[in-house]
């Protein structure tokens, strides 16, 4: 794959300053089949052909590196913290559309307009489907009622840096350990893994519950993982946790606009395409994730979790306690 990449930039360095107005390029950590189907029905839309090099790690440094090169138009990442790094090394450039700042909350993009979110995934909890449980709130997860009966991938993987920090933004460092010792405390195995591990072991008996991405759920109980995914997935519930003074922890997938974008205009059409209502729906329906615009129904098996109230902490003031989140795990031992 990393040969393919570098091979689509160097035919887009070659012809940087000959591209048409009706094409763009896009440098991609999320797996280009998953944002293809958007990516087409832009095309047929507008005409604009779309250039895709996927880049798994190092892609704000190799912007960087390419400087007023860079044939790089629209920069797309999976994670807030990963699109607030784009800022932070200089690769993007702020965006003033009002096409974007209202179909996204505020609370999920840049203040400055350097980066929106896209689509929305929410960090759950999944339970035994006959478990008298309706509602939780991120704070009960270290309740020592829970000893031995929590499942969880490791502590210092993004998706729960991400709630750890959104923990912090909520009640500062003292209560986040006292939580996270005890949330350790109550774990039926060291945390490891995938998310559909936690609705594995739900099935096969080693937790009551697992704390995991809501969109896991639509990819196993949709058959896309096989027969034995869609079995984990029959066997859990999902209940949507809340902070007790606040909502949903969610998490983005979203882009930004490189800093030396040669199809700007462009680009920028293709972000207000992706908040559009066809768009979102294609999101919802594809990849099992929550529409970031209002009023548009997510998938019939993401919608049968109840009704998502996203949490009042900006993602921007979430990132900026992943480091602090990152330093209580090692310091707990958590995923020891």
């Amino acid at each position: 794959m990393r040969n393919t990449s570098t091979l689509l930039a160097a035919v887009f360095l070659s012809s940087a300053g000959a591209v048409s107005a009706a094409e763009l390029n896009i440098y991609t950590t999320r797996e280009p089949g998953l944002i293809q189907p958007l990516l087409d029905s832009f095309t047929k839309e507008t005409g604009t052909k779309v250039n895709t090099v996927f880049l798994k790690d190092g892609l704000a440094e190799r912007v960087a590196t390419e400087g007023a090169s860079s044939p790089a138009d629209v920069l797309m990442m999976v994670d807030a913290g990963n699109l607030v790094d784009l800022v932070d090394k200089g690769v993007t450039q702020p965006i003033d559309s009002k096409v974007l700042t209202e179909a996204v909350p505020s609370e999920l993009r840049d203040a400055n307009g350097n980066w929106f979110g896209l689509s929305m995934r929410a960090r759950v909890v999944y339970a035994p489907k006959d478990m008298d449980l309706a509602t939780l709130n991120y704070e009960d997860l270290a309740d020592p009622k829970w000893k031995g009966k929590v499942c969880i991938r490791s502590g210092q993987h993004p998706y729960n840096t991400a709630l750890i920090a959104d923990y912090l933004a909520h009640h500062g460092a003292d209560a986040t350990e006292k939580w996270l010792t005890g949330l350790k405390d109550n774990l039926a195995r060291k945390p490891a893994g995938g998310d559909r591990d936690g609705a594995k072991d739900i099935l096969g008996g080693i937790c009551d519950l697992a704390i995991a991405n809501s969109y896991y759920v639509g990819l196993m109980r949709s058959g896309k993982g096989g027969d034995e995914q869609t079995a984990w997935g029959n066997a859990i519930k999902v209940i949507l946790p809340t902070f007790k003074d606040g909502g949903t922890q969610v998490n983005v997938s979203g882009a930004a606009i490189a800093k030396h974008a040669p199809n700007k205009a462009e680009a920028v059409k293709l972000l207000e395409y992706l908040v559009s209502d066809e768009a979102q729906k294609i999101y919802a329906e594809a990849n099992y994730e929550y529409p970031v615009k209002a009023g548009i129904a997510a998938d019939p098996i993401i919608a049968s979790f109840g009704e998502l109230k996203i949490d009042n902490k900006s993602l921007a003031e979430i990132v900026s306690h992943r480091k602090q989140a990152s330093e209580l795990i090692d310091k707990v031992g958590f995923d020891n």
